[in-house]
C-alpha cells in the first residue's frame, strides 16, 4: 500500500498553546483536521518543562496541507519573517479570513494585508485578482495600486480596483 510522503511540513513553535491553536485554526479554514497529538511522557516532561500528558507536538491540516505545531515553552517566539499567506478568491473571502484570524485578539493588523494572530503568528490575507494588478504590463497601473496597497492593513479589493482604474 502506498502512502503519501510530505517531504516538507511547517514547524510552528508554541510555548503551550499547540493545540489550542491547531484547533482554532482547523475550525477556520475547509478541508483540515487535527491527525494526531504525542502527549509529554514523564521523562520528555521533565527535560522540557513541560507537565505531563500535555501536548507535545500536534499534526494537523490547513485545506490539506499539513503542518505540526510544537509545545516548546517560551525560548522562541514568531516574528514577521515567516508568515502564511491565505490566497482570497474575492472580498468575501478576504473579510472571512480576515475576521476569522483576527477574532479573540488579542492582534495585531498590520501594512498591506498582514496580521498577527492571538498567537503571534504572522498572516498575509490576499486578493488573487491584487496579485494579477501587480502584474499588470501597464507601469503606471501597478503604481497606483501599489501605492494604494500601501495605505491599507485588510486589503480593500474595491479600492484596489478604483486605483487600478486610475
Amino acid at each position: 500500500m502506498s502512502t503519501r510522503f510530505q517531504r516538507i511540513t511547517p514547524f510552528l513553535w508554541f510555548s503551550t498553546q499547540a493545540e489550542e491553536a491547531a484547533a482554532y485554526y482547523t475550525g477556520i479554514f475547509p478541508n483540515s483536521r487535527i491527525v494526531d497529538v504525542v502527549r509529554y511522557s514523564a521523562e520528555v516532561a521533565k527535560a522540557s518543562g513541560q507537565p505531563v500528558g500535555s501536548a507535545m507536538t500536534v499534526a494537523f491540516e490547513l485545506d490539506n496541507q499539513p503542518f505540526t505545531a510544537l509545545n516548546g515553552g517560551p525560548v522562541f517566539t514568531f516574528n514577521e519573517a515567516v508568515s502564511l499567506v491565505v490566497h482570497c478568491q474575492d472580498a468575501e473571502e478576504v473579510d472571512y479570513y480576515w475576521d476569522k484570524l483576527t477574532a479573540g485578539g488579542p492582534v495585531e493588523a498590520q501594512q498591506c494585508g498582514w496580521l498577527k494572530d492571538r498567537y503571534g503568528l504572522s498572516w498575509q490575507v490576499v486578493p488573487e485578482e491584487m496579485i494579477q494588478m501587480l502584474k499588470d504590463p501597464d507601469p503606471v497601473k501597478v503604481a497606483r495600486v501599489g501605492a494604494a496597497l500601501m495605505q491599507m492593513k485588510k486589503l480593500d479589493l474595491a479600492d484596489l480596483r478604483k486605483a487600478a482604474a486610475g
